[in-house]
């Protein structure tokens, strides 16, 4: 268009009209340019969504069909067994894998009508049914209908993250932990909804919008494996696998009353779970199973550390699941605390603690005090600098054409600030409000290589003296709080550092795990209206309207071991859990 009008004019030349009307041109050609690229970004959405309501209408019919063949399905007791004794029942044959795929295909269908957990349906699971039939060899997880978060690949089926640009292309090959669950009789059949970028505690994204929890619907279901603790907590789903690099399995089993474990990284394979920035080591990704008990988790751990999963994948070490540390029934030295020092949690969290501290005493177990060191220095100088040491570059570069989900714009309000503006910002806040100071100072990044490897040096060594520490009081696990309960929905993307309790052990690589222990109460509302926090500054205000609301609403623990230790941490999640359910049964 330009060279057009340059060839209008006489000898080159270019008068006043003439500029003008070279800069309106210019100015048309970028609105249309800026207008074309939102179309592309529109349809592609909505192509995904199409997609999305086709695998639903499959399934439907599916289920539809054999209703029509087989009427008379003992519906509620089916979905009413734990995993455990469905996985027994299967092997034995007096439960049909196909009668239990298509009564968690029908549950799960109600659940996302209500909830909108399931991402895409799996219509292949049809195939694998029948494949698992007609093996003679049943695996551990024979006949299990299973769930999985979104960017845990299945072949044929797209890796999403909740971002517009990975609607491009289906995945081309089972992930590591898909083909492990498959060998060993599992049957994937649906594919979770998570946040945008996965980097935040709600769950929503611009493409397949909020997941809601399935307990209150005004409440998130937390995240990112939002869309996982949504369907297993509605009885959509027995078992799910999620992933966690900030508290993603732990945060969403608080919020819906599941039980979760984050393993040590690479005690899982992580190989086929895309993600939308990869390479960060200094915090390391897990993967890890969802479901409602301990039990549950355990059975799946059995499962999928197999000789198959180490055969492919060389980098996970060769450590079988040790059924005798998760059987023992020997008095465990736990250390405990019911605050980081850093953010302080809402009083049912901190009741849930002190109650459970006192169970484990009285049955015989030895609770001494511990003080996890410098949570504030970890939060700002190790976990937040990790994934920002680029001053947020990368993670903007994920939010194509500026689509941005409504929870997660606080959160990228603050990315989109220049770091000068960001630096000052920290300056006049300091005196008034330290943490939000510290935030944002760390969202400035590292600028050079040598200060990216002193970061990962101070990672090293803060493991170093929290393993000391833990070593000095002869500790076998810990006993330690979780960001609960569920917030109401939208708050998660105003409180990103609230997640302290459970972004510690990303750092550390420690393998942790959730509990429900209780729920809120009458007098935790009345407590809470008491609440002040540490620093009385904008954050805390926000967290107490985040939580307000809750009463019925899960409380749960956190167990955490040392790395490699996931049996005895799910040992010690399993006696959390049984003195629980008796003190719930007096």
């Amino acid at each position: 268009m330009q060279q057009q009008l340059r060839q209008l004019l006489p000898d080159g030349e270019m008068g006043p009209s003439a500029a003008l009307a070279l800069l309106c041109s210019s100015a048309a050609a970028v609105a249309v340019w800026k207008w074309l690229g939102k179309r592309q970004i529109q349809e592609k959405m909505e192509e995904a969504r199409r997609t999305r309501d086709q695998g639903v209408k499959k399934m439907e019919k599916a289920v539809q069909q054999f209703r029509e063949q087989i009427s008379h399905v003992q519906t509620r007791a089916i979905l009413s067994l734990p995993l455990v004794e469905l996985a027994g029942r299967l092997r034995e044959g007096s439960l049909s894998p196909e009668t239990v795929l298509y009564t968690y295909v029908e549950k799960a269908l109600e659940v996302t009508q209500l909830t909108n957990c399931v991402r895409h349906f799996i219509p292949e699971c049809e195939e694998q049914l029948q494949e698992v039939q007609q093996r003679k060899e049943k695996g551990l997880l024979y006949g299990i209908p299973i769930s999985i978060k979104d960017h845990i690949g299945h072949k044929g089926h797209l890796s999403t993250c909740g971002l517009v640009q990975f609607l491009n292309a289906p995945v081309q090959e089972d992930s590591v932990l898909v083909k492990v669950l498959k060998k060993q009789g599992a049957i994937p059949f649906a594919l979770t909804n998570v946040s945008q970028s996965l980097f935040c505690y709600d769950c929503s994204n611009a493409i397949f919008g909020q997941t809601l929890n399935p307990l209150n619907h005004k409440k998130s279901p937390g995240g990112s494996s939002g869309g996982e603790g949504a369907l297993i907590a509605g009885g959509g789903s027995i078992l799910g696998i999620g992933s966690d690099i900030g508290g993603s399995i732990r945060l969403p089993s608080s919020f819906c009353g599941l039980c979760g474990l984050k393993p040590t990284s690479d005690r899982l394979s992580l190989s086929g779970a895309s993600g939308p920035i990869n390479g960060i080591l200094s915090v390391p990704c897990a993967l890890g199973p969802m479901a409602r008990d301990v039990d549950s988790l355990a059975l799946c751990m059995k499962a999928l550390l197999c000789e198959e999963m180490f055969q492919l994948d060389p980098t996970v070490p060769p450590i079988p699941f040790n059924e005798e540390v998760y059987a023992s029934c020997a008095p465990l030295r736990i250390g405990y605390y019911d605050t980081d020092g850093y953010f302080p949690l809402p009083p049912c969290m901190r009741r849930a603690v002190h109650e459970t501290r006192d169970a484990l005493r009285a049955a015989g177990h030895e609770l001494v005090p511990f003080a996890p060191p410098r949570i504030h220095y970890v939060m700002t100088e190790l976990f937040l600098k990790t994934f920002f040491a680029d001053g947020c570059r990368t993670f903007l570069d994920l939010f194509t054409g500026n689509i941005v989900d409504p929870g997660l714009k606080p959160q990228v309000n603050c990315y989109k600030i220049p770091t000068l503006g960001k630096k000052l910002l920290a300056l006049i806040l300091k005196p008034l409000f330290p943490r939000l100071a510290d935030y944002l100072s760390a969202l400035c990044g590292m600028r050079s290589v040598n200060k990216m490897w002193k970061h990962q040096h101070q990672i090293m060594a803060y493991r170093t003296e929290f393993i000391a520490r833990w070593r000095e009081l002869r500790l076998d696990v810990m006993l330690c709080p979780v960001l609960g309960p569920a917030f109401t929905t939208g708050y998660p993307g105003k409180l990103l550092t609230a997640i302290s309790s459970t972004m510690l052990y990303n750092v550390l690589n420690f393998p942790a795990g959730v509990v429900p222990v209780s729920t809120v109460t009458e007098a935790d509302e009345e407590e809470l209206k008491l609440y002040r926090g540490y620093c009385d500054d904008p954050w805390d205000r926000t967290l107490k309207q985040a939580v307000e609301g809750a009463v019925g609403l899960p409380v749960a623990v956190q167990c955490v071991a040392l790395p490699w230790q996931e049996e005895l941490c799910l040992r010690f999640m399993k006696e959390v859990e049984t003195l629980s359910r008796e003190k719930t049964a007096i």
